[in-house]
């Protein structure tokens, strides 16, 4: 066993509010897990790589993405074939590795290429990019948001549901995404039209639940929201109208709430004139309640993800970390918005692995200039170092 020690580095763990200083890793090479951390004397080790005066934290985990669609169109360029799709969320999984994150879930990928480019990163063909728990298809009534060109299976009852769903997970979807309402980038429909039914989601919950899966709701009105929220899914996406009802169920039932704040800021800030009047209209309107809503979800006690739907709309690959100060602007201590990266990886089913430095876990790790509990801007910094396993990548 070959062994790293990153020492003098001031280390924000992930787990509580503290910084320690004059801390290390330890790094087994092989596996790229933490075998030690701790303040001081830094112990022996093959190779010492100093980082004095640097603020080291988790690698940010980002719970909601589309590495296959193109943000400088107005819907996502789903019509692009296979193969500039491929190539196309190559590109995209290293602007997100260099922009601080370091695993994903894709929440609908046409062709199913998120799952093809998790088994290439499992089998060591693709390396420096960040990990992946696949969806493949989303899952959407027909007419509904995710008809799209080569996007969503179209299922219309809880039959065909339950089929399209074996059929996902059989091609080796690791997660399940589902369409609860309407939505800004389809054009006939609306964030409150409810779409598919209870009883086609709860289909869904049942066979990914049967295999320890989890499922992702795209619900951005009502009662849409309170429909996958009955359903028993495990997340809802967007959230933007969740009302009082709908909080005290999630609290009851441990649902997560990833509101992807910095997907409707993107186009507030840089898509008007950009995109059709309708899609613009819709987010506009959102945009002056969703803040409110999201914060009284949090204060509630409701976990928060850091998921930013990347890939919509001026909401480019590199925009993880602006999710961060937007969520300080609504509310939430510096803590609370950096704890929103373990929450992801709590939602996922990975936090015994990821999401905090401790030993056992991947050294998945951001090397900053700052320290990010009194600077939440400072997880933006652009040329910020960033490790996967142990291995400085960018």
């Amino acid at each position: 066993m070959t062994k790293t020690v990153y020492s003098k580095a001031n280390i924000y763990h992930g787990k509580v509010e503290k910084i320690q200083n004059e801390g290390y890793l330890l790094v087994d090479d092989q596996s790229g897990k933490i075998l030690a951390t701790g303040s001081g004397q830094a112990p022996q080790a093959d190779k010492v790589v100093k980082l004095a005066g640097k603020y080291v934290m988790p690698g940010l985990i980002n719970c909601h993405t589309h590495i296959i669609m193109d943000p400088a169109t107005a819907d996502g360029d789903t019509a692009a074939n296979s193969t500039v799709a491929a190539v196309r969320a190559l590109g995209h999984l290293h602007d997100l590795l260099k922009s601080g994150v370091t695993y994903i879930r894709e929440c609908g990928s046409t062709f199913d290429i998120d799952i093809a480019l998790t088994k290439m990163i499992k089998q060591g063909k693709l390396t420096g990019v960040p990990e992946i728990m696949p969806a493949g298809h989303p899952y959407s009534m027909t007419g509904g948001h995710g008809d799209l060109p080569n996007f969503a299976y179209l299922v219309d009852s809880p039959d065909e549901v339950r089929k399209a769903v074996r059929q996902g997970l059989k091609k080796g979807a690791k997660a399940i995404k589902v369409m609860a309402t309407g939505g800004v980038m389809t054009e006939n429909d609306f964030m409150d039209d409810p779409q598919l039914s209870e009883a086609e989601m709860r289909v869904a919950v049942e066979e990914a639940h049967h295999k320890g899966l989890i499922v992702a709701a795209h619900a951005e009105g009502n009662p849409g929201i309170l429909n996958a929220i009955k359903a028993g899914v495990d997340s809802i996406e967007h959230g933007f109208y969740v009302n009082a009802e709908e909080i005290d169920l999630m609290l009851a039932q441990s649902t997560y709430l990833t509101p992807t704040i910095v997907g409707a800021w993107a186009f507030i800030t840089y898509a008007p004139g950009k995109i059709p009047d309708w899609e613009m209209a819709k987010i506009a309107s959102a945009w002056k309640d969703l803040r409110g809503n999201i914060n009284r979800a949090k204060v509630a006690g409701v976990p928060i993800t850091l998921g930013t739907d990347a890939g919509t709309p001026f909401n480019d690959f590199t925009m993880t970390p602006e999710e961060l100060p937007l969520l300080v602007d609504q509310g939430f201590t510096n803590f609370e918005a950096l704890q929103t990266s373990l929450n992801s990886a709590k939602l996922m089913k990975i936090a015994d692995e990821y999401g905090t430095l401790e030993p056992g876990k991947y050294a998945d790790f951001l090397v900053l200039d700052e320290n990010p509990l009194e600077k939440i801007s400072a997880v933006v910094q652009k040329n910020k170092g960033v490790y996967k396993k142990g291995q400085k990548i960018y």
